[in-house]
């Protein structure tokens, strides 16, 4: 019969239709299915391959000379605009602000066919530090309460140029959303004095069946509470609220680990389309016990309805325990 289940961390509910329940092999996209493989290396109309660099919206590239392996630009038509005045307007019935933000683009390879998963463990630590030096970066900026680090990759996700890249939006507040998440962990950690994030971990790891991979500083689980087929989460085993604080070493296996994850989707499932979030605290809170930065990726495999618009909770139509297993049998070498 279907279950309701509850993700411990964030209180979410989804159900999990296991009498229309599809086996995991049923979401893997068909032969006719573009993959990123199909494209050509170099676009000539691509703003992002070499010899089509916009210099004017450049932010930094990396290495600063010779040939570059990732580059971040401004967004040409940004959602937030950094040289804004922070104003704010409150009356009886209405608040608004001015739209002050950062909006940048990190162009991940000069290769126009390629991803993550056709990606070195070197390459992608290059992204994840770019991530990191930008994200320290923006932080200086004191108007600032929230960096958002995502990627959308295939069209389903909603990318709208297929050359690998990836999006940092900076917030001069912190939204409701992320509020919630931080709150329901500080009330887990008052009522039991542990970290959920923590005991999520302790507990996936002692029952085994929804553990995708795993390395010395990260685990990759498919939820118990899954929204959607496939949806993973990468939790650092050392409890840390930002991705600003991770260290050197823990750079090189979060590399790791999203690369085999990667991999396993992209051969498993046949390069569906996937969002790719960062989640860490607001920017201005420096330390607590109970919060945890994490890493999730939800491949765009199902869509949403009526039913999740007017209720906030998702229909999975497959169960997380076997996603996992089937992501840990596929091959990668």
């Amino acid at each position: 019969m279907p279950e309701l289940r509850q993700n411990m961390a964030t209180k979410e509910w989804v159900i999990i239709s296991t009498e229309r329940a599809a086996r995991p092999d049923a979401f893997v996209q068909s032969e006719s299915w573009p993959t990123i493989e199909g494209e050509p290396e170099h676009d000539d109309k691509c703003p992002f391959c070499i010899g089509n660099e916009e210099l004017d919206l450049e932010v930094e590239r990396w290495p600063e000379n010779g040939s570059w392996q990732t580059r971040v630009v401004h967004n040409k038509y940004p959602a937030l605009l950094r040289d804004e005045v922070l104003e704010r307007s409150f009356n009886d019935h209405h608040r608004k602000m001015s739209g002050v933000g950062h909006h940048e683009i990190v162009i991940e390879h000069p290769s126009h066919n390629t991803t993550w998963a056709l990606m070195s463990v070197d390459e992608l630590r290059a992204v994840l530090e770019t991530f990191y030096r930008r994200g320290w970066s923006i932080r200086t900026d004191t108007r600032i309460e929230q960096i958002m680090y995502f990627k959308n990759h295939g069209y389903r996700a909603g990318a709208s140029l297929k050359h690998p890249h990836s999006q940092i939006i900076a917030l001069p507040i912190v939204p409701a959303f992320i509020r919630q998440r931080v709150e329901e962990a500080r009330r887990y950690f008052d009522d039991h004095g542990q970290n959920v994030f923590q005991v999520m971990i302790e507990n996936e790891l002692r029952d085994g069946q929804r553990i995708i991979s795993q390395n010395q500083h990260f685990v990759a689980i498919a939820l118990y509470a899954s929204n959607v087929p496939f949806h993973t989460w990468i939790l650092p085993r050392q409890q840390s609220i930002s991705f600003l604080y991770v260290q050197p070493d823990e750079l090189d296996s979060l590399a790791e680990i999203m690369r085999d994850l990667m991999r396993r989707i992209y051969f498993g499932l046949r390069d569906p389309s996937y969002n790719f979030i960062i989640r860490s605290a607001p920017v201005k809170e420096i330390s607590n016990d109970y919060y945890q930065w994490y890493v999730t990726v939800v491949p765009r495999l199902s869509r949403t309805a009526g039913f999740e618009l007017g209720t906030g909770m998702f229909i999975n139509p497959a169960l997380p325990e076997g996603c996992a297993e089937f992501l840990r049998n596929v091959d990668i070498s």
